[in-house]
């Protein structure tokens, strides 16, 4: 009897675990579709839920704040980086605690950049001719406007100080952006990774690099 008792008393604490575990995942990761976070979802609703509740510099601002979904991606070189999509109005809010927060999830994620980008809405270019729509289609809503956010979003709080297009022999153009040279020793490390990341999200190719200070 004393054997079932405990065979029922740790299936209990399984059950209750996993439902606990469940709950956490799902307070931090809301899914547009209500569909069951991925592994790696369910990794980074944890180490969220884990800073909020211990002794994080963050945990006040982290209370307030969700994700939408995350990828794990191939960067080069046998690496990964981890990206978290962030429902557009709290960005802002990531933001403010971003650089606190990255160093956190990139000690957990060991040997992974993680990249936070907001979730945009792209809107058509028959966007104002649409009978449910009324006025014109905001340009922050364009195509172009929402790639230039997501540059922006990869690299911050890092500054964009340049940009230029350079154009291949065989006709393909590459974007060259030019990063501010002070913070060079923080994110010289990630300038690949901001690449790889920026071309799984866009199918565009940029390069990024800090520009030369003549002597």
């Amino acid at each position: 009897p004393l054997h079932f008792a405990s065979l029922r008393f740790w299936h209990w604490a399984t059950a209750a675990f996993n439902t606990a575990s469940s709950t956490t995942t799902m307070s931090k990761c809301v899914k547009a579709d209500g569909s069951e976070p991925t592994e790696i979802e369910a990794s980074v609703a944890t180490e969220l839920k884990n800073l909020e509740q211990g002794s994080s510099e963050i945990k006040v601002e982290l209370r307030e704040l969700t994700f939408l979904s995350a990828r794990e991606v191939d960067v080069g070189g046998g690496k990964k980086a981890i990206i978290i999509f962030v429902p557009f109005p709290q960005l802002k809010k990531y933001n403010k605690i971003q650089t606190r927060l990255v160093r956190e999830l990139e000690k957990k994620f060991s040997g992974r950049h993680v990249i936070v980008v907001g979730q945009r809405t792209i809107l058509g270019k028959n966007y104002a001719r649409s009978a449910k729509s009324k006025g014109p289609r905001p340009r922050s809503r364009t195509l172009t406007a929402v790639q230039d956010a997501i540059l922006d979003d990869l690299v911050y709080p890092t500054e964009i100080v340049g940009k230029r297009t350079r154009c291949k022999l065989d006709g393909s153009k590459v974007l060259k952006v030019l990063l501010d040279p002070k913070d060079q020793v923080n994110v010289e490390t990630k300038l690949d990774t901001f690449s790889h990341v920026y071309k799984k999200l866009t199918n565009k190719e940029v390069i990024f690099e800090f520009p030369v200070i003549e002597a």
